[in-house]
This record gives structure tokens, C-alpha cells and sequence, in this order.
């Protein structure tokens, strides 16, 4: 079996790393990097320290709008599917990057596979969901991480193959857990103490080019006692500063640079909450213990909300202060998304769909 692997953003690249083991172990993967996130910080430094195989193609596409990103990257992707001949092309998650792996595979022969398909947000305004719901829609395989995605699907009347594997984000953090758990490593940031800061990500459009949203996010964060650390992602960085709220948010909270993976959820951990944007550092919050405050009126991954787990806040002040101050006794955590064996049942999802010719 031969697959090209479309990535091209830090969820991704993290989501990749158990699949591309699996599949290297028996069949031959051709991984493509689009170069949608560029930045050493939020790409390179994956596949280093992850050590994730080196992409055999990046195509470096860079930032652009959607339109034009989009379109740069289905035209070099087709040249790459057709110089590679797959048997299936394998897309993960959201970003215009699923979406134009989606696209090109769709019109070409290779079967085409979704991992984390099923997602629903009900907010058609985001880019993200628009991405998800076509690329679910091109689909041959159809791999949902829970049986709340899969339901989605089936009552969207899709055409391929339902699979339910899983999260294979889960399986990421369970290759990386003993290192993110050494008490004997210091946290990346200095002078924190465990389980007495907030840890916050924000970085999704619909909150960072929002001047009043982002606003309102920053004066939240900017009114719990606890220190609160933010690294800083490039797109949040640049629209605190063309929206004139850099200094506001430097006097109350912790902006630091972008932290590697394990660093990153080594801060996760430690963490007495985590204020998030992220549908990743939803999940990996739930996978660590650390409570989550999501940034956001709406979220993928409902039953991490609907038990316990996540609270939706949106950017509203009051809202965020309350949730991240609220120290109420957690129940008991299910498991949600299967048992660490996410990848594996990717792999064999696509055998079994290859060998009966779908």
C-alpha cells in the first residue's frame, strides 16, 4: 500500500506522527508538508523533536487568503499526486490544507481518507467548518475519532465508509507522556509553580481579527489572580499589535515565545486550567487531567463539555474569570475517544478498504 500524507499545520503534524509510524512499519508513505504554517516554531521544530519522518515534499506555500492559499496548493499537490501514483491519500483534520488534499484526490484515482472526519461545530461562518463538511463530503473513508462524529455523519447522508478509530491525537500524547510527566524536568517558563498558574492558547481568526473580541479575551485573562501564560502565536502577536492591545496584554499576562510540543504540554499538565481557542489543547487538556476553559461559543468536541471537562465561555470578561476561578470538584472522567490505538485502526481501515477495491 502506498499513501501520500497531506500536512500542513502543527495539529497536524502531531496527529501524523503515530499514523506515520503505523504505516512505515508495513507500507510505503510519502508525507507532503504544504508549508501552511511556515514558522519554525510551529512546524520545524515538530519534526524534529517528535521525530516525525522529514516530509519527502514541502511545498511551501506560506500565508495567503484562503482563495489564493487554497489554490496554490491544489495546483502543486496535483503535480505531486500524479508524479506519486498512491493507492489512497490521506488528509487530517480542517485547514485548508485537508481541504485541498481533498480536492485533488477526489478527481484523481487514489482512494481518499479522512482522519478526524465527523466533526461538527454548527457555526458555517467558520473556515474550519466549511473545510471539514467538504472534505467529509469528497471522502471514500470517513475515520471519526468518537461515535458522536460518526452519528453526524450518517445523519449527513454521506457516501463513503464510516470507520470509527478513535483520536490518534491521543495517540501522540501517550508516545510523549513519560517525558511530559518527569518531575524531574523544569517547566519551560521560569518562576512557575505547578498547579498554581493558567496556562491560555489564542490563536483562531475569529478571535484574533475581532479587535473587541480579542479585547475582551485579554482584559479576561487579565483579571485572574493566578499568573496566566500565553505563548504567543505569530497571527496573535501581530494582531495585538495592529489592534494596539500588545502593551495591555504584556503588563498583566505572560507572553512568551512558542514552545515546542512536549514542552508545551509539560505546561498543560501543571496547569490548575488552560483558557484555549484550540481545538487540540481542548482534547490534550482532557487527556492530561487540566481543566478546560474553551474561548469560544461553540465546540467540535462536545462531550468533552457534556462531561465536565470543558466549559464554553466565549470572549466574554466576566465568563472567563468566573470559569478559570472556579474551583468545583471535577466528575469522574470517561474515556472518550478510544484507548491509544488510534492509529493502528486508521491503518487498518485503509487496508481493509484497498483490499476490497472501494
Amino acid at each position: 500500500m502506498r499513501v501520500c500524507s497531506v500536512v500542513g499545520a502543527r495539529p497536524q503534524f502531531i496527529k501524523a506522527l503515530p499514523v506515520s509510524r503505523r504505516l512505515r512499519a508495513d507500507h510505503e508513505e510519502v508525507l507532503i508538508h504544504t508549508g501552511q504554517h511556515y514558522d519554525e516554531s510551529l512546524s520545524g521544530i515538530f519534526f524534529e523533536e517528535l521525530d516525525i519522518p522529514e516530509p519527502e515534499y514541502n511545498l511551501g506555500v506560506g500565508s495567503g487568503g484562503h482563495a489564493s492559499q487554497t489554490a496554490e496548493m491544489m495546483r502543486l499537490l496535483d503535480e505531486v499526486i500524479e508524479a506519486e501514483s498512491p493507492d489512497a491519500v490521506l488528509v487530517y483534520g480542517d485547514t485548508n490544507s485537508t481541504l485541498a488534499g481533498a480536492l485533488v484526490a477526489a478527481k484523481r484515482e487514489p482512494t481518499l481518507a479522512h482522519v478526524e472526519s465527523g466533526l461538527r461545530s454548527g457555526k458555517w461562518s467558520m473556515p474550519e467548518e466549511v473545510n471539514r463538511v467538504l472534505t467529509d463530503h469528497c471522502s471514500d473513508l470517513l475515520l471519526a475519532p468518537a461515535e458522536n462524529a460518526a452519528a453526524n455523519l450518517r445523519a449527513n447522508d454521506i457516501r463513503g465508509e464510516v470507520v470509527v478509530t478513535g483520536d490518534v491525537m491521543y495517540d501522540a500524547v501517550l508516545a510523549v507522556r513519560d517525558r511530559v510527566l518527569d518531575a524531574s524536568e523544569p517547566l519551560p517558563v521560569p518562576d512557575l509553580r505547578p498547579d498554581e498558574y493558567v496556562l491560555s492558547t489564542v490563536h483562531r481568526a475569529s478571535n484574533t481579527d475581532d479587535p473587541d473580541r480579542l479585547a475582551a479575551i485579554v482584559d479576561g485573562l487579565a483579571a485572574v489572580d493566578e499568573p496566566v501564560v500565553l505563548p504567543v502565536h505569530p497571527r496573535t502577536d501581530d494582531a495585538l499589535r495592529r489592534h494596539g492591545l500588545y502593551d495591555r496584554a504584556a503588563d498583566a499576562i505572560r507572553l512568551v515565545d512558542p514552545v515546542g510540543y512536549v514542552d508545551f504540554l509539560r505546561l498543560l499538565s501543571n496547569a490548575s486550567k488552560v483558557a484555549t481557542d484550540s481545538g487540540g489543547v481542548q482534547k490534550e487538556a482532557f487527556y492530561l487531567d487540566t481543566p478546560c476553559v474553551t474561548l469560544r461559543e461553540e465546540t467540535e468536541w462536545v462531550e468533552t463539555v457534556e462531561t465536565g471537562w470543558n466549559v464554553l465561555v466565549g470572549s466574554d470578561p466576566e465568563r472567563i474569570v468566573a470559569a478559570l476561578t472556579d474551583r468545583s470538584e471535577l466528575p469522574s472522567k470517561p474515556e472518550l475517544y478510544g484507548g491509544g490505538d488510534a492509529a493502528a485502526r486508521t491503518v487498518a481501515a485503509l487496508e481493509a478498504v484497498l483490499a476490497d477495491g472501494t
